[in-house]
């Protein structure tokens, strides 16, 4: 992404740390923890499924950027058929953040459609941009039950054609927090007093991606109330992005919160490696 976005906010190092620990975790072979980004207000769906605590001490010198492998231009995808083949293989289903997670009806996003927030700082969809091979959101939720309400998950992997395209993104999705600190995701869900901050990697424990973009507010729904805990993480590894958005609800943690989001992330942005990483070696 641009480096003057990237010096504007940089306040998001509890959460990356997190994301640092779990992508540790996973250099074994196990867990590791979109212009704008799809999405704080993902395109309405179609389908058959819905819709920063104290900084951990620094990485060791050298060891920061060692489990974010090279990419490798040969396994890029040229086509957007390639591409929606390997979104197919990077997204995750609601089994990575366990059994009361299910999926919304709908399930997925319109494949043709990519969400822009306009001048009045209210997100609306249109057609995928030239700079976009494939994006997919899917939508998934904890029911309602015991006292607790609807808690919101959404899960987007997006495939431009280069690196540099999808560093475009992650600054886009900076300077939307700048440009719109209160925004509409629809007509009945706002997200207020939003801030996010970008890590490069290598900074303050981003080892797991080359860029990390977090974004934190208040979600207010017309279903739930609110005002409850919203975040958004989103990462980049050549040419992908990977996000996950959260909106809370009642009888949830902030805490319960960030942990489904960041498993939702980490495990994307190891399978985005694994799609087009040069193997170790």
């Amino acid at each position: 992404m641009t480096r003057e976005w990237g010096f504007a906010l940089r306040t998001c190092g509890s959460v990356l740390a997190g994301l640092s620990v779990l992508a540790a975790c996973s250099s074994g072979g196990t867990e590791r923890g979109p212009s704008p980004s799809p999405t704080r207000a993902s395109p309405a769906p179609t389908g058959s499924g819905s819709s920063r605590p104290s900084a951990s001490p620094a990485a060791p010198a050298g060891t920061a950027e060692d489990l974010v492998p090279d990419l490798d231009e040969t396994k890029l995808p040229k086509t957007a058929a390639e591409a929606r083949a390997a979104i197919g293989r990077i997204i995750v289903g609601q089994e990575v953040f366990g059994p009361d997670v299910v999926h919304s009806v709908p399930f997925e996003s319109d494949p043709g459609r990519w969400p822009v927030l306009g001048e009045d700082c209210a997100w609306q969809t249109t057609g995928l941009p030239a700079d976009v091979l494939a994006t997919t959101t899917r939508y998934f939720h904890v029911p309602p039950k015991n006292g607790q309400g609807r808690l919101q998950l959404n899960v987007t992997v997006t495939v431009h054609h280069s690196r540099e395209e999808s560093g475009w993104e992650t600054a886009r999705a900076m300077e939307e927090v700048l440009r719109c600190p209160d925004q509409r995701l629809r007509a009945n869900e706002q997200v207020k007093s939003l801030w996010g901050g970008v890590l490069y990697q290598g900074e303050q424990m981003n080892g797991w991606s080359e860029d990390a973009f977090n974004e934190r507010g208040k979600y207010v729904g017309a279903e739930g109330g609110g005002p409850y805990l919203y975040i958004w993480n989103q990462a980049q590894f050549g040419p992908v992005t990977v996000a996950v958005a959260g909106k809370g609800a009642a009888g949830f943690t902030d805490k319960a919160i960030e942990t489904v989001v960041i498993q939702g992330a980490s495990r994307m942005m190891q399978h985005a490696e694994q799609e087009f990483g040069k193997a170790a070696g």
